[in-house]
């Protein structure tokens, strides 16, 4: 094993004392319910996006239904999350599209995610990972963050972000490394004033040595 990754493998260790047990915060019950939680959290945090879908998801929540729901309706239903008319329509197509291509059933692989209506690669990631159990990297604006502070990477495109993380990354870590990173930029690492005291991992950040003058 290189000695880069067992550096890596050291930081996600000592994440995960930090975050004993990341998990998606997003509430579901079934995998569509997830596809449509990922959907609605773009530009969104997870806290909001719970609080559309608990009430959603008592009248709505298979792709039946949402294929026959009136745009209105789910536009007024989802108007907090933001760009709700974007939305919309597209959990309206994706909903379509699983009943007729599909035979009712979320598709399990990334590939064929990513064709449904409003399904990027993150989203796509985060469905095969979370609902499917796969190994996947997503990245969203807390993982981007993160890899370039500690150093992972220096790019602000996902793709360029997800391609360099999942070379360093043991393949059986790519999930938990996804959400621990998550957790680490939503609770410590916060993007406006991280707290570095309370870091465990200050010794391998490039961002920590930059501000104490130790690199």
């Amino acid at each position: 094993m290189s000695d880069k990754r067992e550096v890596v493998n050291e930081i996600f260790d000592r994440l995960k004392l930090l975050h004993p047990a990341p998990v998606c915060e997003l509430n579901y019950r079934t995998p569509f319910e997830l596809l449509v939680a990922v959907i609605l959290s773009a530009q969104c945090t997870d806290k909001r996006v719970n609080e559309v879908t608990a009430v959603l998801f008592e009248k709505y929540n298979t792709p039946e239904d949402f294929a026959n729901i009136d745009v209105r309706e789910l536009e007024g239903l989802i108007y907090s999350c933001g760009f709700y008319k974007h939305k919309a329509a597209n959990i309206i197509k994706a909903a379509t599209d699983i009943l007729c291509r599909f035979e009712g059933k979320v598709p399990s692989e990334v590939d064929e995610l990513t064709t449904l209506a409003g399904v990027g690669r993150k989203t796509a990631n985060v469905v095969y990972a979370v609902a499917f159990g796969g190994q996947a990297m997503p990245v969203d604006t807390h993982v981007l963050r993160l890899a370039n502070r500690i150093g992972f990477v220096k790019s602000d495109r996902p793709e360029v972000v997800e391609k360099a993380l999942c070379e360093i990354i043991p393949h059986d870590r790519w999930t938990e490394a996804h959400h621990l990173l998550i957790h680490h930029g939503r609770y410590i690492c916060k993007a406006r004033c991280p707290e570095c005291d309370k870091c465990n991992i200050c010794e391998f950040c490039d961002y920590y040595g930059e501000i104490s003058g130790n690199k």
